[in-house]
């Protein structure tokens, strides 16, 4: 796979475009969610301790919440992030793209227990690295995906380039293929772009470079309709 994008057909038949988030991002919203939590504990801790026992036994009950309660509750009513991943854009969803609810939240929360085992999130990790989706064991008892949050100002546009005609027919999950790549392609890299539009050989021949992804966008102005 060249990239974490995933399409998602929905009972609508509209196909749903999400961007796994990778351990790296995950790990990075942990951390900041870990932070707060801390100094949240912190300053009760400092706020409750001249109290004595009474003190201490609300720190426990505030730790338990912010522990494992507090992410499905930000997870269900705030959008599908922890502040952790929202500073990331990053959101939780179920795996058909449905905002996460409660039984799914409280779920994937609670099984951190075990992805946390033996140390560090190592069951966790091991899982993320070898599904193709990213997803702890949480997640896939849950059945969720934590995504990339699209900008609401980004747009699915294909650049505009002189229409030419495939050669060859293609079915609409083959246009469907072509008309995703043109509307992303001005967003990655261009060695990226480059190296998945030599992947469609039957269309833009064996040179592959920019010569194949122009040849691609120029199917997919045809294929949108667009006039020389």
């Amino acid at each position: 796979m060249l990239d974490t994008v995933r399409s998602v057909p929905t009972p609508e038949g509209i196909e749903l475009s999400l961007r796994l988030a990778g351990p790296p991002a995950r790990a990075s919203a942990l951390m900041l969610d870990l932070a707060i939590r801390g100094a949240i504990l912190l300053a009760l801790s400092v706020i409750l301790g001249p109290t004595g026992r009474f003190g201490t036994g609300l720190v426990l009950i505030a730790w338990f919440f912010l522990e494992w309660l507090f992410p499905a509750v930000c997870e269900v009513y705030f959008g599908g992030a922890t502040p952790g991943k929202k500073a990331l854009g990053l959101v939780v969803l179920h795996d058909d793209g449905t905002p996460v609810q409660w039984p799914s939240a409280l779920i994937r929360n609670l099984l951190r227990a075990v992805d946390f085992l033996p140390f560090a999130y190592g069951f966790g990790l091991a899982s993320m690295l070898a599904n193709r989706d990213f997803k702890r064991l949480g997640d896939i008892v849950a059945g969720t995906v934590v995504v990339y949050r699209d900008s609401a100002a980004a747009g699915s546009t294909v650049p505009a380039f002189a229409p030419s005609a495939p050669g060859i027919t293609l079915s609409l999950a083959e246009q469907r293929a072509v008309l995703d790549y043109a509307e992303r392609a001005e967003s990655l890299t261009l060695e990226r772009a480059e190296e998945l539009a030599a992947l469609a050989t039957p269309l833009t021949g064996s040179g592959g470079g920019a010569a194949a992804k122009e040849r691609l966008l120029r199917i997919a102005n045809y294929l949108l309709g667009r006039k020389a």
